[in-house]
């Protein structure tokens, strides 16, 4: 999803150094860009052949992917940790999944008896992370990923979060430019898979960024994989991460790499794409392609898959977080399987592949594609174990510090309702930071709502006791540390921000933002485009709003910049900049609860929803 991207992290991190957390190392000298391809194969098996003696003319290779797992190494806690299933009877269930000890456990199980299998993500496995990985520049992540022996990853917008030199950094391996290498002795090795990002290139030579494609092989088996990444991404990062740099069309990418590919006599060929789509419904195990009004998937990758190249025999995507296994007719009509793994390592996909030896083609018609739950209730991988209580002590004296207390779940990431109650408290924390005259005399605030990246959990996630929310879970909900701006808007620029919630680039997928005590307004979702929001019903204070008066407006760098598609607030004039965003949620924890007075789920009364 987007999200506020973290810019200029590492100058933030929580004097990390002076924790002892880091030790000081030089950055190597960078390695070419990719990682060897290389096969992985487990178990035995056999391919489809008939009489005795003959050679099959087809085996089996087995596709395991996922994709978001935005360096998600412990069960994600709350709501965000739940996928829904649906019975049979209509009843829905909720089940708790994801955490890299079991995703390892489940992708090890699910190669057993597959000698052709190979595994796959499609982007965002680092950035918005919580505090055990963020704290680290997601190296835990990167060291995770090749213990869990992932074969290929596209490049999602994320990866983009701290620039190009540290996505290159994460592939090629050295410690940090700034914060040196974190454990003694232990320099970090970089990614064992590539990192493909066919439709990025560099402003001035116009060459690839990355690798654009891979080829998988075992014993005579070729599968060519290209990595792409939304066109949008730079909408959606902030300008300092895609400096440099420059995103091209998907579909026009794919089918010049597919077409390279087929060249080189690899006519197997899998789209590795961090662009999604919204099934009509949550529930993983939903028929995607059941034939009902209303059924199906919509969404940005409808189209995408549409125009690919038939030479592409499967699409892996992600952006949205959400979880399909759909068809999607490809350009000569035929159907081709499209796949989604929700978020945070909670499922894993399997798609069988059936690959003819004679053609070296996938046929199409017997592709075989499922999710499968991360279940919780599976025994844990000892080597993730390992790695994440290595890191956490590392993290430790920061991540542990008590900051506020709450008295029950407070939903931000987990809630589906266009107003979040963690909405409100973030936006009332930036309000009440910056709103006395010499921190910028803010009169309002708003909050991006890709930019909440969990909720605030009731029951304790260590030893620190329920209720109580410690620097780490802060820090999960806000891993981004951008630096808050206040800014002159006239009041006819903060109608228009409001519209763009709900139309330009957002029409499709609204983004509501989240807004400060005050700021109230009626959202008819029955109409279309910048119409759903009722101007006349925007009021701050119980005062309509003046279009010819001046506000002073508090918002995050990454929102100030015109990010997630709000370009009326790159309008704003007279910028003071603030605090960071977690100092500002942390203060505000601070002075509002305490052990005896804690912080309780406020009400959800800003924004009047007409459905």
């Amino acid at each position: 999803m987007s999200a506020t991207p973290q810019k200029k992290r590492a100058s933030r991190r929580v004097l990390a150094a002076a924790a002892g957390l880091a030790t000081v190392g030089a950055l190597v000298a960078a390695m070419p860009a990719g990682a060897h391809d290389r096969g992985q194969g487990h178990g035995h098996g056999h391919g489809h052949g008939h009489g005795h003696g003959h050679k099959p003319r087809t085996v089996d290779v087995q596709l395991l992917s996922f994709n978001d797992l935005h360096g998600n190494l412990e069960p994600p806690a709350g709501s965000a940790g739940n996928v829904t299933k649906t019975h049979p009877d209509g009843t829905v269930e909720a089940i708790p999944a994801g955490g890299v000890e079991y995703l390892a456990t489940s992708l090890r199980t699910a190669r057993k008896g597959n000698p052709y299998s190979v595994t796959a993500a499609a982007g965002d496995m680092v950035g918005a992370s919580p505090l055990l990985s963020g704290l680290f520049h997601d190296e835990p992540t990167i060291e995770a990923l090749n213990k869990l022996k992932l074969d290929v990853s596209a490049v999602g917008n994320h990866e983009f979060d701290e620039g190009a030199k540290e996505l290159a950094r994460l592939q090629n391996g050295g410690c940090h430019p700034v914060e040196g290498c974190y454990e003694k002795g232990k320099k970090f090795k970089g990614a064992d898979f590539p990192y493909l990002a066919a439709n990025v290139t560099k402003e001035k030579t116009g060459k690839p960024l990355l690798k654009p494609y891979t080829i998988w092989k075992k014993n005579g088996v070729k599968i060519g994989f290209i990595g792409v990444t939304l066109e949008g991404t730079p909408d959606i990062v902030t300008a300092e991460g895609v400096k440099g740099l420059k995103f091209h069309d998907e579909i026009k990418t794919i089918n010049k790499y597919a077409k390279e590919l087929d060249r080189k006599g690899v006519k197997s060929i899998v789209a590795l794409i961090h662009e999604g789509g919204a099934p009509a419904s949550t529930s993983y195990n939903y028929d995607c392609d059941s034939p009902g009004a209303g059924d199906g998937i919509s969404g940005p990758i409808v189209d995408i898959a549409k125009g690919i190249t038939p030479k592409v025999d499967a699409l892996v995507t992600g952006h949205t977080h959400q979880a399909y296994v759909c068809t999607v007719p490809d350009p000569a009509g035929k159907p081709r399987m499209v796949t989604s793994a929700s978020s945070f390592g909670k499922l894993y996909t399997d798609t069988t592949l059936t690959y003819d030896l004679r053609t070296k083609d996938i046929v199409r018609t017997s592709v075989k594609s499922a999710n499968h739950v991360v279940s919780r209730d599976q025994p844990k991988a000892s080597d993730m174990t390992r790695l994440i209580e290595r890191w956490n002590r590392l993290a430790a004296p920061i991540a542990n510090a008590p900051q506020g207390y709450i008295s029950a779940d407070i939903n931000g990431r987990g809630s589906t309702a266009p107003e979040k109650p963690l909405g409100n408290v973030i936006a009332d924390a930036q309000l009440e930071g910056l709103a006395p005259a010499d921190k910028g005399g803010a009169q309002v605030a708003f909050m991006n709502p890709g930019g909440i990246r969990a909720d605030l959990v009731y029951k304790a996630s260590g030893s620190e006791g329920d209720g109580v929310v410690t620097y780490g879970e802060a820090f999960t909900v806000q891993p981004f540390t951008n630096m808050m701006n206040v800014v002159d808007l006239t009041g006819a620029q903060l109608v228009a921000a409001l519209q763009q919630q709900v139309s330009g680039p957002n029409e499709a997928a609204p983004k509501i933002l989240q807004v400060s005590k005050g700021l109230t307004y009626t959202l008819d979702l029955t109409k279309t485009g910048a119409a759903r929001v009722v101007t006349d019903t925007i009021k701050l204070n119980g005062e309509a709003i003046d279009p010819a008066r001046t506000y002073r407006v508090a918002m995050n760098e990454f929102l100030a910049g015109g990010g997630d598609g709000f370009p009326a607030f790159a309008q704003g004039t007279n910028k003071l900049v603030g605090a960071s965003d977690l100092d500002l949620f942390n203060a505000y924890l601070a002075a509002h609860s305490s052990a005896t007075s804690p912080l309780a789920p406020p009400a959800t009364d800003r924004i009047t929803v007409i459905q």
